[in-house]
């Protein structure tokens, strides 16, 4: 077998998890170009900062002195792939690269869980950060105290975020069955990517694989009373496990209690004001846990969390004009929908409007899996805009029947756009979700707000 110098050639590098990979590679000294179909930031930006060329043609030819990295966005169907098959390349997918040539010799620290593994990564991130011990980590967004959504770091200590979705066209594991962690979060479970899963059941089994590589002396952390993931565990489970809840409740090591973190009983003191939303606290003891097992005192890492600067696009104010503030957030099934929602809402003023624009972009709710919980999850909203472009696999005045009256739905972003600003008035919260570029939306409403107050 030919010995390829330190080059690595990355498909669907734009994504941001093979996006990060191609900011760790560099980093250890690899020589690092890829191709997407579609770059936006933030992934463009991190990319272009590190001197990372990235291509949009997907038919190139591949070079032939560089490993190829698989992403999951790749299918067999592709031109590239047949190419990728019919030479002799070496070849591995993102996960299974980055699991023998970074984690196979780290603590890691993984969190895992349908919602909030971004934010929660983050906050461990951040928590040893602040303790010095200057943890490397691969997160699917950009935490605002790093500007960066991965590094190597420089001590053991590696935070993951810990993605179900499947590994590579060849490989229909999860991705996370690749870096074998030593201390695990399951935040919550429930069903989503229909396009590579049945049901949930077939969820939970991807689990129940990754629980298995806890080792002995491991860790892992739960929510109580999740039905989801007690059937994970019924499924075997070989790890001390620790639970929390958002109240006192038999079995928790922690929980919150008039505002304040008890852990083991012991009263610890309140949450940093920035962190909104039932979910972001619930994040917050998943975090608080799991920076314990990794050495950090309980008291010591809520300390740590008390400057605490979020994530890009989750509730991420990106600007305001014209009286109207407008926020960004990845929210992309009807649970996280409401709770963006509900964190939103509590920080308004009485008698603002909560505006809520939807992007349904992932592939469950483009098919309509989600459609029966969507006008729910909108409820909390004063005014609905939704993109609807061609293709999409439901009726949206039919799926949003119950917010008639309050509802505006156009085919493109430009049209939505133009909508939007309209429809807003001084005094508004603009909620812009989509796990997506969306078309920079958010931005381009700040502009073009800014524009008509001038």
């Amino acid at each position: 077998m030919i010995d390829h110098p330190r080059k690595l050639h990355i498909l669907g590098i734009a994504g941001t998890f093979m996006g990060s990979l191609a900011l760790l590679a560099r980093e250890m000294g690899f020589a690092v170009s890829g191709r997407d179909q579609a770059i936006y930031p933030p992934m463009s930006d991190q990319l272009a900062a590190a001197g990372i060329v990235v291509e949009t043609d997907m038919d190139a030819p591949l070079p032939d002195d560089a490993e190829i990295i698989v992403g999951n966005v790749m299918r067999r169907d592709m031109p590239v792939i047949g190419q990728l098959l019919d030479g002799f390349y070496r070849f591995r997918s993102g996960p299974q690269w980055l699991g023998e040539e970074v984690l196979r010799d780290r603590f890691v620290l993984a969190v895992a869980g349908t919602h909030g593994k971004t934010t929660t990564c983050s906050m461990v991130a951040h928590i040893l950060e602040r303790v010095g011990m200057s943890p490397g980590f691969l997160i699917g967004g950009v935490p605002g105290s790093f500007g960066v959504s991965a590094r190597l770091g420089e001590t053991p200590f590696f935070v993951i975020e810990a993605d179900e979705y499947d590994t590579a066209f060849f490989d229909k594991r999860s991705k996370f069955v690749h870096y074998r962690p030593r201390g695990l979060v399951i935040n919550n479970l429930e069903f989503d990517h229909a396009d590579i899963f049945d049901d949930l059941a077939a969820i939970e089994r991807q689990f129940a694989h990754l629980l298995r590589l806890v080792p002995d002396r491991g860790k892992v952390i739960a929510p109580l009373h999740e039905p989801a993931i007690d059937r994970v565990f019924d499924q075997g489970l070989w790890s001390p496990l620790e639970r929390f809840a958002e109240r006192r409740m038999p079995g928790a090591a922690w929980w919150l209690e008039d505002g304040e973190v008890v852990c083991e009983g012991e009263p610890l003191g309140g949450l940093p004001e920035v962190l909104h939303g039932d979910h972001n606290r619930h994040n917050a003891l998943a975090a608080l846990a799991l920076a314990r097992f990794a050495g950090v005192p309980a008291a010591e890492a809520l300390a740590a969390l008390a400057d605490f600067g979020g994530v890009a696009r989750r509730l991420e104010i990106k600007g305001e004009a014209g009286g109207v503030r407008v926020i960004d957030d990845f929210a992309h099934h009807p649970t996280a929908i409401t709770a963006t929602l509900a964190a939103v809402r509590e920080q308004m003023p009485a008698g603002a409007r909560l505006v809520a624009v939807l992007d349904p972009r992932s592939n469950s709710m483009r098919t309509g899996v989600h459609a029966a919980g969507l006008a729910g999850s909108l409820a909390a909203a004063d005014h609905v805009f939704l993109h609807a472009p061609e293709g999409l696999g439901f009726d949206p005045l039919e799926t949003l029947r119950p917010l008639v009256g309050r509802l505006t739905v156009a085919d493109s972003v430009d049209v939505l756009l133009k909508m939007a600003v309209a429809e807003c008035r001084s005094g508004d919260w603009v909620v812009s979700m989509s796990n997506g570029g969306f078309g920079g939306f958010p931005a381009r409403l700040v502009g073009m707000l800014r524009a008509q107050a001038a």
